[in-house]
């Protein structure tokens, strides 16, 4: 199976991912945030570089798609290309900071690129409030994060709303993360294990 967790950034992807794929025993595939060479001067000079970031991503995303459909095990990916296109690049570009031919450019790349893409077996997403999204992201004190406008973060998830509205791509979990802390919580934890239990499973509880 491939499974994906979606969700703004801070909502808690990378850490509900890691949780995940140590309680089913599934292969995490994270994010290029570390060893991401764009990241640091796009949240300095947002209209400068993201183009360049958007691609990277974008590319990134494609070919871990094929590793995880290729590989023949389960795996949990830390969110989808979906994302890349329908969220971050659109947000940018409703924000003013994508060049229009930039971002046609970019459209048409996505657009050839999904051709040969499945969509995740299970999509969950994580839903938070922009309050929770800068405490989350205070708490990890990431450096290149300091730069976040809450405008910014606001415009994300606006687009998550209407992405996760409308989309039908396959089976979707919403998660509203706002009250709960599953990483030191078990009772949080165990409630989402025993959601997503239903959606693979069938289980009921």
């Amino acid at each position: 199976m491939h499974i994906a967790v979606s969700g703004n950034i801070g909502a808690g992807k990378t850490t509900l991912t890691e949780m995940l794929a140590k309680h089913y025993r599934w292969q995490p595939e994270f994010e290029d945030v570390e060893d991401n060479p764009y990241l640091t001067d796009f949240y300095n000079d947002m209209h400068k570089w993201c183009f360049h970031l958007q691609v990277y991503f974008l590319n990134s995303r494609f070919e871990q798609i094929n590793k995880v459909r290729s590989g023949g095990k389960t795996v949990i990916q830390d969110r989808t290309i979906y994302e890349d296109a329908h969220i971050f690049a659109k947000s940018l570009y409703k924000q003013g900071y994508f060049k229009e031919r930039d971002y046609q450019n970019y459209r048409t790349l996505f657009d050839s690129m999904i051709k040969f893409i499945k969509a995740p077996d299970l999509l969950i997403y994580l839903k938070a409030d922009i309050g929770k999204l800068v405490h989350n992201i205070e708490l990890r004190g990431r450096d290149y994060e300091n730069a976040i406008r809450i405008d910014y973060l606001k415009g994300l998830n606006e687009h998550y709303q209407d992405w996760v509205a409308n989309y039908k791509e396959g089976k979707l979990l919403i998660i509203d993360v706002n009250d709960m802390d599953f990483v030191n919580n078990q009772e949080d934890f165990s409630s989402i294990v025993s959601r997503i239990d239903v959606e693979i499973y069938g289980l009921f509880s």
